[in-house]
């Protein structure tokens, strides 16, 4: 292993460009050294020193690189990361891991076989929002949890550009897409429910994927609501939190992926800062008397997420993101589905 790990992406659109390139490339830990573009020569321009290579195998075969970024469509993660991995490489799988959770388990077995990380880029566990709402519940001050709700809506009736997310593909849709960050956050922060109800439809005039969904995960005093619609025209909060003793709302409003969109690179200054009026609003007894305030969001940083995959590549600490996590969120995904086409609660755990 090289000191500086040199890594692969094995493609350049938004993934690549906005949440891969830019943390790899100011991070002195890594190297960004190849990627797969295909016609387009998009990451040169950028990156004058990227190795170009025009498919993934050859890429894949590069005897300098020593970690693969898999950010390709969600149906090609399972082949892409198994190929990655059969070349000694590790492996970042971009979100969902894959789009059967057989597949997850398969890969997860083979990595460990090899004593090769295999992680998932669950990026939104290092959102700003998410961070202070996670350590809100953890903190106590709302007592028991009875109620946890995550809103991730848009308003957009036309189809994306990017056909590969509008084609009735497996793995395709808002609830592999979004509702994978959702799935995510809950299973973080409650571990696996008991039970799981979906409600999984089509909305949009011209869409033949999925872009509506309502999940309700079922613990034994909690129920977790996860929706998310594409004609939602005034959102509401994207958090909200109701406990025994207290309440915490709170809206979406990490700035990180608008700072890279906007050419800002993760080691410019105030990186992810919070906004003073987004931040949240706590509601609960403290000590016996009433508090009514708002709390400080802080800051994200999604380089969080790569300085911990170069200490558990480097010196064997933890993996930032376990597969097996992962792999869970794909079989929340599965319930769904399974729970929506029949129109019945599944039982889970």
């Amino acid at each position: 292993m090289s000191k500086v790990i040199k890594t692969g992406i094995c493609s350049f659109g938004m993934s690549g460009q906005i949440f891969h390139a830019p943390f790899i490339h100011v991070n002195p830990n890594f190297e960004f050294t190849a990627v797969v573009e295909r016609s387009k020569n998009l990451a040169k321009a950028k990156y004058p020193n990227v190795k170009v290579y025009t498919n993934i195998d050859d890429m894949v075969s590069d005897p300098d690189l020593d970690l693969i970024v898999v950010n390709t469509p969600n149906y090609t993660h399972y082949d892409y990361a198994r190929t990655a991995l059969e070349a000694g490489k590790h492996v970042v799988v971009e979100k969902p891991f894959t789009v059967h959770h057989l597949e997850a388990q398969e890969l997860i077995e083979l990595a460990a076989s090899k004593g090769l990380l295999l992680s998932v880029y669950h990026n939104r566990r290092f959102d700003s929002d998410y961070k202070v709402v996670k350590k809100t519940i953890e903190s106590g001050v709302l007592g028991d949890i009875i109620e946890f709700e995550i809103h991730y809506d848009r308003f957009k009736e036309e189809l994306s550009y990017k056909k590969h997310k509008e084609e009735a593909l497996p793995g395709t849709g808002g609830l592999y897409d979004l509702g994978s960050h959702l799935i995510d956050q809950a299973l973080t922060i409650f571990g696996l429910p008991r039970k799981v109800w979906a409600d999984i439809r089509i909305i949009r005039k011209d869409s033949v994927v999925d872009d509506y969904f309502e999940l309700v995960l079922f613990y034994d005093t909690l129920r977790v609501r996860l929706k998310s619609s594409y004609l939602v025209k005034e959102p509401l909060a994207a958090y909200q939190v109701h406990g025994r003793i207290g309440s915490f709302i709170k809206s979406k409003s990490d700035i990180q992926e608008a700072q890279l969109q906007r050419g800002l690179m993760p080691d410019s200054p105030d990186w992810g800062a919070e906004a003073p009026h987004e931040w949240g609003l706590l509601h609960t007894t403290i000590n016996g008397k009433t508090v009514k305030e708002f709390i400080p969001g802080g800051s994200g940083n999604y380089m969080d997420y790569y300085n911990a995959v170069y200490e558990a590549i480097a010196n064997g600490a933890p993996n930032p993101v376990n597969p097996q996590d992962g792999a869970n969120v794909v079989r929340v995904i599965e319930a769904a589905f399974e729970s929506s086409n029949g129109g019945k609660v599944v039982n889970f755990a």
